[in-house]
């Protein structure tokens, strides 16, 4: 008896689930031909936030000791095997400090130079196709905008040329054009929050850059043994 509650509220939960996804399906469906592009920039958004995201999170990965074994390497004047160290390790903290170690030998600030240079590349890989999610979360909301008035329109247009429309019919014809709009609001707010979180990663890594860059200045500044 308990297995067939069991198997008759299971049975109702997945219809009640498939329903629900019908459901949220037929209102996309409803907004016309518009969420097309609406639903292609969601693609692309999510596209470039998960490219991006695990292109940060891999620069993101740097060795808690990296700088402590590049100080003993050139503190005891071991400038290969620090340089070695730097050139096998792929991150934007070992290419600015392999830079560095590269001008060893000139003035402070032409290696300080270098190093910043470095880091403006690096900076630039890291934020490379950020800016499609910022349009596409400035873009969204406008062609969302752009159905609901393209819709608004044609439901106007209708009522002016027929008197069958009623209150309930125009509501509902009002309720089926505010779906664009509604739609390219949550595109554009969920872009947007993604579009932060990656500045707010990339900002981490380019901390990192700045204290590595500092620390190895004080590296070549201590005496050697």
């Amino acid at each position: 008896m308990f297995d067939i509650f069991l198997q008759a509220d299971t049975t109702g939960a997945s219809k009640a689930m498939a329903s629900q996804v019908e459901s949220v399906w037929g209102v996309l469906v409803k907004g016309g031909l518009l969420m097309i592009p609406l639903m292609t920039l969601l693609a692309v958004a999510i596209f470039f936030f998960i490219e991006r995201l695990i292109a940060i999170r891999k620069a993101a990965r740097i060795e808690d000791n990296f700088m402590n074994i590049i100080r003993d390497h050139i503190v005891n004047g071991n400038i290969s095997a620090a340089r070695s160290l730097a050139k096998n390790t792929n991150n934007p903290v070992a290419r600015m400090i392999d830079k560095g170690i590269q001008r060893i030998g000139k003035p402070i600030d032409a290696i300080e130079k270098s190093m910043d240079n470095v880091g403006v590349l690096e900076m630039y890989s890291m934020e490379k196709n950020l800016s499609i999610l910022s349009i596409i979360s400035r873009i969204a909301p406008l062609f969302g905008f752009l159905g609901t008035i393209i819709g608004m329109l044609a439901l106007f247009k209708g009522i002016a040329a027929t008197s069958e429309y009623t209150p309930n019919t125009i509501a509902d014809g009002i309720y089926i054009k505010m779906i664009t709009s509604a739609t390219g609001l949550i595109i554009g707010i969920l872009t947007y929050l993604g579009y932060s979180f990656l500045n707010a990663q990339i900002k981490r890594v380019e901390n990192k850059m700045d204290a590595a860059s500092a620390e190895f200045i004080d590296i070549l500044q201590e005496p050697t043994k």
